[in-house]
């Protein structure tokens, strides 16, 4: 088990996420550009951080369903927080899905909703019209994010791997990975376990 947190130790948490998403893209043969990889590093270094990932209510600490950010964000009182909801909606349910997807497994829902939810939110953000060439750039970040979703979903997979080592990584849950998202790192690990995923008895679906 390549557990690096064990042998590392790590004075800059952000040039690792970025060293590491850099490693895994590369394993997972992932093209992506420069500023679309950054984000993905600095999620990865926000999320870190457990009263970033965590809303505090009443009833305590924790996240709230997808469907409900999703309706926040339909219903917020301006575009500017429309805006808001949509990228945690999309960051939330990218980094849920990848670097956690082995929590989805005692969830009521699995990792393909992820995708589907995150993956419209980042699509809705990357169709808003830029109001500047800066917003252009953000919006081509979120496109290629919707594009690729299960692609990141793989390398955010991958950086846990190399932070938390594989030991929960069942054949059963890759397989269940492979047949929700078509996951092409879920496929090359079974096949790496003597596990062919048999393409005609799944419900797979693409996102």
């Amino acid at each position: 088990m390549n557990r690096r947190s064990d042998l590392e130790t790590v004075t800059d948490l952000r040039q690792w996420f970025q060293g590491s998403v850099h490693e895994a893209m590369h394993r997972n043969a992932l093209s992506a550009g420069r500023l679309t990889e950054r984000y993905v590093a600095d999620l990865l270094v926000q999320y870190s951080r457990s009263e970033r990932l965590y809303e505090v209510t009443e009833e305590g600490s924790g996240l709230k369903p997808l469907a409900f950010m999703y309706q926040d964000a339909m219903e917020s009182p301006s575009e500017e927080v429309r805006r808001q909801n949509l990228q945690r909606l999309g960051d939330i349910a990218l980094f849920i899905a990848g670097y956690f997807a082995e929590s989805l497994s005692r969830k009521s829902v699995d990792v393909d909703y992820y995708a589907g939810m995150g993956g419209a939110a980042y699509n809705s953000l990357a169709e808003t019209p830029p109001r500047n060439f800066d917003a252009l750039e953000v919006n081509e970040v979120f496109r290629e994010l919707a594009e690729k979703f299960t692609a990141f979903m793989d390398v955010l997979a991958e950086v846990g791997h190399m932070a938390h080592g594989n030991g929960d990584q069942s054949i059963l849950r890759l397989y269940e990975t492979w047949m929700h998202t078509g996951s092409p790192r879920a496929r090359r690990k079974l096949e790496a376990m003597g596990v062919i995923p048999n393409e005609s008895s799944t419900s797979r679906r693409h996102h």
